[in-house]
């Protein structure tokens, strides 16, 4: 069984991504819808990552290297300015976009192990990660404007 190799994927990716939000938050604190909302968003990042424990426990994880391939490359440190945020704003998305998708291989695992308890967990937090991602595309298009034809 290779549900054990996607656990891993998937805690890689919410570490990943809780770490990114708060990179993201704190370089571009000049921004404070920025910075308070990505600081929300690691905190329930990290809530997922809880909630995955249980059952990573049970079937255990094999951690895979592709999120943190993706951080170390688009994330090692925040960019300046209103293009500098909407690619750090683009990068979240894509670590985001990637934790999204890997909670729904997880919960085709789930229904075809009738795992009543990792269905639950799937349900609820690719819920939460669909939120991220509304909040992110909302962000990127407010921000795409100021950044490509505004500022200099």
């Amino acid at each position: 069984m290779h549900l054990a190799t996607y656990l891993g994927l998937l805690h890689s990716s919410l570490t990943t991504l809780s770490d990114a939000f708060r990179e993201v938050a704190q370089g571009h604190g000049d921004e404070p819808d920025v910075w308070h909302t990505c600081r929300v968003l690691a905190a329930r990042v990290d809530r997922q990552a809880e909630a995955l424990a249980p059952v990573v426990e049970r079937y255990g994880e094999h951690r895979e290297n592709e999120p943190e391939r993706l951080h170390a490359t688009g994330l090692q440190s925040t960019r300046g300015g209103p293009v500098g945020l909407l690619r750090d704003l683009q990068d979240l998305y894509t670590l985001a976009s990637l934790t999204d998708i890997t909670w729904t291989v997880v919960g085709q695992a789930a229904q075809g192990l009738r795992d009543r308890e990792l269905l639950d967990v799937v349900g609820a937090c690719e819920q939460d990660t669909a939120r991220q991602l509304t909040w992110l595309r909302t962000r990127i298009k407010q921000a795409a404007p100021q950044a490509l034809i505004a500022a200099s």
